[in-house]
């Protein structure tokens, strides 16, 4: 997979806080949704994201809940701009799901899309 230069830019922290620099945006991820961050920044492929969730998880079973799952972050990354719609192909053809997956239960993430105050804007 080629590289995906604009998550390499985001600074993610072991509690899930996530600042895009670019923008100044900043997010909140959980557990589920930071490994699939440094996944993604690590070049794995879709499939091998969910091995690693599965593994770490201890989610037998549900494979299909997880790459489901996956699929629906991903999708989200892009519509925050952190990923470009020809990334987004390239990891949702990396396995047998395709782009209508159904929304996920518990999504691996939750996005608060709250910019960061201008320098100099009083608090």
């Amino acid at each position: 997979m080629r590289s995906l230069a604009r998550l390499q830019d985001l600074a993610l922290s072991e509690s899930g806080f996530v600042f895009d620099p670019f923008t100044g945006a900043t997010f909140t991820a959980n557990p589920t949704g930071l490994l699939v961050l440094q996944g993604l920044r690590d070049g794995l492929s879709r499939s091998q994201i969910v091995e690693h969730l599965r593994q770490q998880f201890s989610v037998d079973g549900i494979f299909d809940q997880v790459e489901s799952d996956v699929g629906d972050f991903v999708r989200l990354l892009v519509q925050q701009a952190l990923l470009s719609a020809d990334q987004l192909s390239e990891l949702l053809t990396d396995s047998a799901v395709g782009p209508a997956a159904s929304p996920p239960s518990s999504p691996a993430v939750r996005v608060a899309a709250s910019p960061a105050p201008a320098v100099g804007d009083a608090p």
